[in-house]
């Protein structure tokens, strides 16, 4: 029954065009998920080159997060074990210094469908702070940084909640900034992707 239902939803988001007057490339969903899923990772919206082939982090940031995660192609794209749920579901065009952020309207209207099917014991990735200022809005006064941070120390107010910063080419720069954040981080990452699999 649980996969019926994950099938008529999936169909349901293909066929959403709920903000397609305001998609510069039109309505493509870019979603993926199965009711076995046991890591979530909600990060921001598809660029344009995830946009065309219609695969999920299909681009230099997904390779960068599945370094991170130790994760290689096979287990990242298998839905049985890993959902891909971003802010925006479409590409939400540019704006000044890159892409404009996720449309408000999608998270609202898909979100709480998909996690309805995800398994209750399941590891939450939030790739960039529109993720994390969602599900973590009592941490809206904390930059993303210091909520790695603090993870990252075992603070143990985030749940089953990772906070991460988005693996966009400019995360080198930072990482540069925050060496911890390889040397500590990445490490406790592995292990929790590793646990939950």
């Amino acid at each position: 029954m649980s996969e019926q239902r994950a099938a008529a939803l999936h169909r349901d988001i293909a066929a959403c065009s709920l903000c397609a007057e305001h998609l510069p490339l039109g309505p493509r969903p870019v979603v993926q998920f199965s009711p076995t899923s046991r890591i979530l990772i909600i990060g921001q919206a598809p660029g344009t080159k995830v946009h065309a082939s219609g695969v999920p982090w299909d681009d230099d940031s997904g390779n960068r997060l599945r370094g991170w995660l130790g994760m290689d192609k096979d287990a990242f794209y298998d839905p049985e074990r890993v959902a891909l749920m971003p802010m925006g579901f479409c590409y939400p065009g540019k704006a000044k210094g890159g892409d404009a952020p996720p449309r408000k309207e999608c998270a609202p209207q898909w979100h709480g469908r998909v996690l309805d099917l995800l398994p209750a014991k399941r590891l939450t990735l939030l790739v960039g702070a529109y993720a994390q200022g969602r599900y973590l809005p009592e941490t809206r006064k904390l930059t993303m940084t210091e909520r790695v941070r603090r993870w990252t120390s075992g603070d143990e107010g985030f749940g089953d909640f990772i906070p991460l910063p988005h693996p966009a080419w400019r995360v080198r720069l930072w990482m540069r900034r925050h060496p911890w954040f390889e040397a500590e981080t990445l490490p406790r990452l592995r292990r929790a992707v590793a646990g939950i699999l």
